[in-house]
C-alpha cells in the first residue's frame, strides 16, 4: 500500500487552518495540525471526530517564530512519517492601527509572525519537499495585494510574503516544488476577533486620525457581514493540495477576485488609491 501523503499546516487551532486540516484529511492526506499551544486543539479534534477523520489528524506544537520549535516539529514528522509532501503556511496575526500610533515593536512583531515565520517554515521544509516533489501553499490575504488604511503592518507583511513567494516559485519549480499563495477576503473566524480590539479606547487615542478610524471601523463591519466561512475559504487550499498543477495565485471568493483585480490592473496606483480613500472619509 502507498502511504498517505503528509501535509503540515500551521495555525490550526481555529479558522482557516482548522478547516484546512479537516479538508486535507477528508481528501486522504495525513494532516499534521500545528499550533503554538496544543492545549487549544479541542475544537479541531471535535471537528475531526464529527468529520470521521480523527485518525488522519495529528496535533503537534509549533511556534513559527521559534527556530528550535520548527526544527523539532519537522524532525518528528520525518521520523514518524518518513516524508513531507506539502507545507501550508497559515499561522498569522492581525494588527490594526496606523504607524504613528503603533510602536515599532508592534510592527516588528507583526512582521515576525506573518512574514519571517513563513520564510523560516518554508526554508526548513524545502529539503523534504524537494525529496517528495511536493508543494508550498501559503495563506496570504487580499491585503497582500491591496494596501489598506490602518493595516500598514499587516499588509506590509503580506506584501512581503507575496514578493517572497513570487520570487521563489520559478526557482522552486526547477527542483520539483510547486508554490501557491491563497488570498482570502473577509472570513468569519476568530482571526480578527483575536485582536481583542477596544474600539472606543482606540478612537479616544487616535487623535487626528479618529474620524478616519471611525469610518474605517464602519466599513469593516459592513464588509464582514458578507464574510466567507472558514470552510469556504479553506476549500481552495485543499484544491491546491490535490491539483496536478496548482496556479501560483488563488483568491477564495468572487469578492476577493474582484478586489485583487483592482491592483493587478492598476499600473499607476490610482485605482487602488481611489478605492481605499473612500474607506476613511
Amino acid at each position: 500500500m502507498t502511504s498517505p501523503k503528509t501535509v503540515l499546516i500551521t495555525g490550526t487551532s481555529s479558522g482557516i487552518g482548522l478547516a484546512a486540516a479537516i479538508g486535507a484529511a477528508r481528501a486522504g492526506w495525513t494532516a499534521i495540525a500545528t499550533m503554538r499551544d496544543p492545549g487549544k486543539a479541542e475544537a479541531l479534534l471535535e471537528a475531526a471526530d464529527e468529520a470521521g477523520v480523527a485518525d488522519r489528524i495529528q496535533v503537534k506544537r509549533l511556534d513559527v517564530t521559534d527556530p528550535e520549535s520548527i526544527t523539532a516539529c519537522l524532525d518528528e514528522v520525518i521520523a514518524e512519517h518518513g516524508r513531507l509532501d506539502a507545507l501550508v503556511n497559515n499561522a498569522g496575526s492581525a494588527k490594526t492601527g496606523t504607524i504613528e500610533l503603533l510602536g515599532l515593536d508592534e510592527v516588528r512583531a507583526a512582521m515576525e509572525v506573518n512574514f519571517f515565520g513563513v520564510v523560516a517554515m518554508t526554508r526548513a521544509a524545502l529539503p523534504h519537499l524537494r525529496a517528495s516533489r511536493g508543494r508550498v501553499i501559503t495563506v496570504s490575504s487580499v491585503g497582500g495585494a491591496v494596501g489598506q488604511p490602518f493595516n500598514e503592518a499587516y499588509c506590509a507583511a503580506k506584501f512581503a510574503v507575496e514578493g517572497f513567494m513570487q520570487s521563489l516559485a520559478p526557482l522552486a519549480a526547477t527542483v520539483g516544488v510547486d508554490v501557491t499563495v491563497v488570498e482570502p477576503g473577509p472570513v468569519a473566524s476568530e482571526f480578527v476577533a483575536n485582536q481583542n480590539l477596544d474600539i472606543p479606547a482606540l478612537l479616544n487615542a487616535a487623535g487626528p486620525y479618529a474620524p478616519a478610524l471611525e469610518a474605517y471601523f464602519g466599513l469593516r463591519r459592513s464588509v464582514f457581514e458578507g464574510a466567507q466561512t472558514p470552510a469556504e475559504a479553506a476549500a481552495p487550499i485543499v484544491d491546491a493540495l490535490t491539483a496536478d498543477r496548482p496556479p501560483f495565485r488563488i483568491q477564495t471568493s468572487d469578492w476577493a477576485r474582484n478586489f485583487v483585480a483592482t491592483t493587478l490592473a492598476d499600473l499607476d496606483g490610482s485605482a487602488v488609491q481611489a478605492l481605499t480613500k473612500t474607506w476613511v472619509r
